[in-house]
């Protein structure tokens, strides 16, 4: 099935990977959000679980290998064209993670990957569902942090 004009939705997975405070984010190299802040992620392949696309996703796009701690929430992303036809439909499940071995660096379809503050990540022109996932992903980690997990 292709991704652009899909039949039926594409799913994906995103993850939010928090370390010492700050997140990680990754800049799209190409369609949909080309250019854009996003959260590392991308399509789940047939016989992958979320959690181990999550990781591969990852591993892909920063060189970062990610535990997956949980399920922080899931995203409808659809773009339409100018005609009103569906032209992009993920179903996202946005996973809270933390590194667990690799070096960063923007590989496979991203033009960077960098850590930020949530003052910087939120002063970037996020989409505004990116923006409420990793403000939901740092109240989980606040939450399994204080709970000692």
């Amino acid at each position: 099935m292709s991704r652009e004009y899909p039949d039926r939705p594409v799913a994906g997975v995103g993850a939010v990977i928090i370390e010492r405070g700050r997140v990680l984010l990754v800049r799209r190299g190409s369609p949909p959000r080309a250019g854009h802040w996003s959260l590392p992620g991308g399509a789940q392949e047939l016989g992958e679980t979320f959690a181990e696309a999550c990781v591969r996703e990852t591993r892909e796009e920063t060189g970062l290998v990610v535990e997956v701690l949980g399920l922080v929430d899931v995203v409808d992303s659809i773009a339409r064209d100018d005609a009103g036809r569906v032209r992009y439909h993920y179903l996202l499940a946005d996973v809270l993670a933390r590194p667990a071995g690799g070096t960063l660096k923007a590989a496979s379809d991203v033009t960077d990957a960098r850590w930020f503050t949530p003052d910087e990540a939120f002063a970037l022109p996020l989409w505004s569902e990116t923006a409420r996932v990793i403000r939901k992903g740092f109240a989980l980690a606040a939450t399994l942090t204080a709970t000692g997990h």
